[in-house]
């Protein structure tokens, strides 16, 4: 079976691959089911939802997943930013998902200060959150973010469990991006969810191709996703969340087979991979 890790200070062990709820934007039922059913043979435990499409991905994997649902680990996210939405958003994503409690409710990509305030002050979302942990509707609160400066702000006005973060080889070497919230998380003990590990640059003149679920441009070839994935797992990362097309999760889940530690020659040409190519997430300035 896939192999799992410790998910921080939560006592719970996930797949190191995850299933990303975008996969299921723009499919079928039928889809929905054989895609769920493969996954989990092939030993992922971790599902991260969200109410993407209006809420269409959560009604198709709502039933797909719900006879598994007792052998899985289902996250769920909001974007919500007041205490009022990130309730209702609750309520309608359990109703949706069909299950009467989520393993982890997150924030979802929270980008500025300004929704920080929002979030952590009275009246918002994180109000919700505690009141929805208390009342047993959801296990572990988590955050997901795509700036350093809102992880760090978040991580500092409330006790998480999880972040979910980009932790990707490009933007590491390219844009340094990432470090600081990774140790970070690791001093408040938190579960280091990986967002982007596939991805590579960003889509040639902003032009993302037709039928692409990816806002940017994902590596080119399973060697290169053996590679990337292999350089995520080698952080101190619980699960990688695949990309939105279905074809890289079965690259991620047969690359996890074969993943072993990097050797010094794989690290070096990683790193020499990156060079000239632009990240999707330069280095921006991280206030700690």
């Amino acid at each position: 079976m896939m192999q799992q890790r410790s998910l921080g200070k939560t006592g719970v062990s996930l797949s190191v691959v995850g299933f990303g709820a975008i996969i299921f934007l723009k499919e079928g039922p039928e889809f929905a089911r054989n895609t769920v059913a493969r996954a989990i043979d092939a030993g992922v435990n971790y599902f991260d939802m969200g109410p993407y499409g209006k809420g269409q991905a959560e009604e198709i994997a709502g039933l797909a997943i719900k006879p598994y649902r007792d052998r899985i680990f289902l996250a769920e996210k909001t974007g919500e930013r007041k205490k009022e939405g990130a309730a209702a958003g609750l309520r309608q994503s359990l109703e949706r998902m069909r299950t009467d409690y989520f393993d982890l409710y997150q924030l979802h990509g929270v980008r500025t200060i300004e929704e920080v305030e929002t979030i952590v002050g009275p009246g918002g979302a994180l109000e919700a959150f505690v009141e929805a942990r208390d009342a047993g509707l959801v296990r572990f609160l988590g955050f997901s973010a795509h700036s350093e400066e809102t992880a760090l702000a978040l991580m500092a006005h409330f006790n998480f469990d999880t972040v979910l973060f980009p932790v990707n080889y490009v933007c590491w070497y390219q844009g340094h991006f990432g470090p600081i919230v990774i140790d970070k998380a690791q001093e408040n003990d938190m579960g280091i969810l990986a967002l982007k590990t596939l991805a590579k640059k960003p889509w040639t003149d902003g032009k993302r191709p037709e039928g692409s679920k990816t806002w940017y441009s994902p590596v080119d070839t399973y060697e290169e996703a053996k590679l990337a994935l292999q350089w995520t797992l080698s952080r101190p990362v619980t699960s990688c969340v695949c990309p939105g097309d279905v074809e890289y999760l079965w690259w991620m889940i047969d690359a996890e087979g074969e993943v072993a530690p990097l050797t010094a020659e794989e690290k070096t040409a990683i790193v020499n991979s990156t060079v000239g190519i632009t990240p999707i997430f330069p280095m921006e300035p991280a206030k700690v």
